[in-house]
């Protein structure tokens, strides 16, 4: 038998559809815990280390059942193709390996059309490695993107599959939790590059600012976006209303949670700001559909596996938090939830703000793993269960 490969598409679909397999990780148990393949439904998973396989190979394939498929995963794809190696010799007849390992999980998008039947197509980008997201909107030949991850290759091959031109790329803020994509696909492109200078002021991108209330439009017509500033997670937080509609919200309002106002270290005085436009975002229409930055978990999809709620439903199921009605109790709120920010954050601002430039392994290590970008009495409670 040939043991072949499959690719991070390929598992996701199998989890989509709830295909009966048993996904084999052999990394390291610390590297299991810090990222794992998680999925929209429940399925079966085991963390036995490529070491033991080396070490104590009869023990190691006596923990895994004969009678399933067998999906295995690691670090790069060499360590996977020599455990499934060994599983054929023990006699497994189903046993396949991820093509270029865990990273290629961690980068995959699947896209989501968001408004079937309208005039133009918004498109939700869902990186499950992640748990974040990103978004095009296309109308007339044309594309806007909202921010790109760093898989540049899928947003271009995107547009030629649409037969359309990337003319815009937006970031609603300066991200700290994964490498952005805006400044590659507009180098690659022509498109303009667009965010706000409270955050990319003292960047080396090659940008153009952003203006509150501004709207942006295609060259022939479609949805109009208008940016709306809400600061908090970031000084220069931004939203864009697409046609009075759609909020991309960034980092600012999330299904079950907001952003967080601590990641650069000035966690009072952004929570002022965020506190600010929390009352501001109560005013808008509450029918807009929020369309987040980032997810929590899998639970926040609807039943087309979208991250998609009212503004309405947002506020009320962080009633919690948006019920706050001084600032002095919201300072008080953030500081009981904050928890120490992943030590690449810092790196990958740098990198975001082009002020420091890592080849691509070491890209790949610091993109690795999920967010860390909500605020929300849920982060407390999962940092205590995790100190438990």
């Amino acid at each position: 038998m040939t043991i072949t490969g499959y690719e991070a598409k390929d598992l996701f679909s199998w989890l989509e559809n709830r295909e009966d397999f048993l996904l084999l990780d052999v990394r390291s148990a610390k590297d299991f815990e810090r990222f794992k393949v998680e999925g929209p439904y429940p399925f079966d998973m085991i963390n036995v280390s490529y070491y033991d396989f080396m070490e104590i190979e009869e023990e190691a394939v006596a923990r895994i059942p004969r009678d399933r498929k067998i999906r295995i995963v690691c670090s790069k794809e060499g360590s996977a193709k020599y455990v499934a190696e060994i599983l054929e010799k023990h006699g497994y007849q189903d046993v396949r390996y991820l093509a270029g390992g865990i990273k290629t999980w961690g980068n995959l998008l699947v896209p989501r059309l968001v408004n079937p039947g309208m005039g133009y197509e918004l498109y939700q980008f869902i990186r499950p490695g992640k748990a974040s997201c990103s978004y095009a909107l296309l109308a007339g030949g044309e594309i806007m993107l909202f921010d790109p991850s760093r898989n540049v290759d899928f947003y271009l091959d995107f547009a030629r599959e649409k037969g359309a031109r990337i003319i815009k790329t937006f970031e609603t803020h300066l991200q700290a939790d994964y490498i952005a994509g805006s400044r590659m696909i507009a180098e690659k492109t022509g498109a303009l590059f667009l965010a706000n200078e409270n955050d990319f002021k003292g960047s080396k991108n090659n940008y153009i600012p952003l203006r509150d209330g501004e709207i942006h439009t295609f060259a022939a017509g479609g949805p109009g976006v208008r940016v709306l500033f809400t600061p908090g997670h970031t000084p220069g937080s931004t939203s864009f209303i697409v046609d009075e509609k759609f909020m991309l919200s960034g980092d600012m309002v999330f299904i079950k949670s907001i952003g967080r106002p601590d990641l650069g270290g000035k966690a009072v005085e952004w929570a002022g700001l965020l506190f600010d436009s929390m009352r501001m975002v109560q005013e808008l229409d509450h029918d807009l559909v929020v369309l987040p930055g980032h997810f929590l978990s899998w639970d926040e999809a609807d039943d087309r596996l979208i991250f998609a709620c009212t503004l309405g439903e947002a506020i009320e199921r962080n009633r919690d938090i948006y019920s706050i009605d001084n600032l002095d109790d919201f300072v008080e709120f953030i500081q009981a939830n904050m928890r120490p920010q992943p030590e690449e954050y810092a790196t990958i601002r740098m990198v975001n703000a082009n002020l420091k430039q890592v080849d691509d392994e070491e890209q790949e290590v610091l993109d690795l793993g999920k967010n860390e970008c909500a605020a929300s009495a849920y982060a407390k409670a999962q940092a205590a269960k995790e100190a438990a």
